[in-house]
């Protein structure tokens, strides 16, 4: 049966485009039942509108607490029934009760090599540390922030000429909106779960994340 998603943005939604293409294209088994964002100037929301997907809005700033905030954004994303729930640049740091309750189904993509730079600022803390490689992690999200257990995560080498700017493009063009759709596809599959502090993958604990040999040619 073909998975139901719920996707989380801030921002413009790139990684949701790369989504809702794969969702259109057969590439992942499953549909986007609703995009809900914490901004409603984030134009990742037109993007679903577009295509038809069901739009939620809750402004962080009309809740008395974060607690409060995400008690209301659990009630309106189990309206929609998810099997998986997807950040995709949405920046808020959540609650133990919002990660409780989609436990072991939400995913998070993050543009550094986890475990370096968690957090914030991390195309900066590269260039600021003169280091080589750079690149984007997805991982299960749990309650240390960052700090899931990882997925998958691919590299690049950072270039003399890279500024902020163009190290971050270089970042979601080539490796985030390749990786993050190959996930959620395996989720959708079935084929990914977490399992207590560890990630099982088509039936085998993993190591240490996948890496770039693993994503299927359709998502390359």
């Amino acid at each position: 049966m073909s998975a139901r998603i719920a996707v989380l943005i801030s921002g413009t939604g790139r990684n949701l485009q790369a989504l809702i293409e794969a969702c259109a294209d057969g590439r992942i088994d499953g549909h986007i039942v609703c995009v809900l964002s914490n901004r409603a100037d984030a134009a990742g929301l037109e993007r679903a509108q577009q295509v038809g997907i069901a739009t939620e809005v809750l402004s962080h700033r009309d809740y008395e607490s974060r607690e409060a905030f995400d008690t209301a954004m659990i009630a309106r994303l189990l309206s929609h029934t998810p099997d998986i729930v997807v950040m995709a640049g949405f920046m808020r740091i959540l609650t133990p009760a919002f990660i409780a309750a989609f436990a072991g189904r939400m995913l998070n993509i993050h543009p550094s090599l986890l475990p370096r730079h968690p957090g914030l600022r991390t195309h900066e803390a590269v260039l600021a540390a003169g280091e080589r490689k750079h690149g984007a992690t997805v991982h299960f999200v749990t309650e240390e922030l960052d700090g899931g257990p990882l997925i998958i995560q691919d590299e690049l080498i950072v270039r003399a000429d890279d500024d902020v700017m163009t190290l971050a493009q270089r970042v979601m063009s080539g490796i985030e909106l390749k990786i993050y759709p190959q996930a959620v596809a395996w989720m959708a599959r079935g084929e990914l779960e977490l399992a207590g502090r560890q990630v099982r993958f088509k039936g085998q604990i993993l190591a240490g994340p996948l890496g770039r040999d693993a994503v299927e040619e359709k998502f390359r």
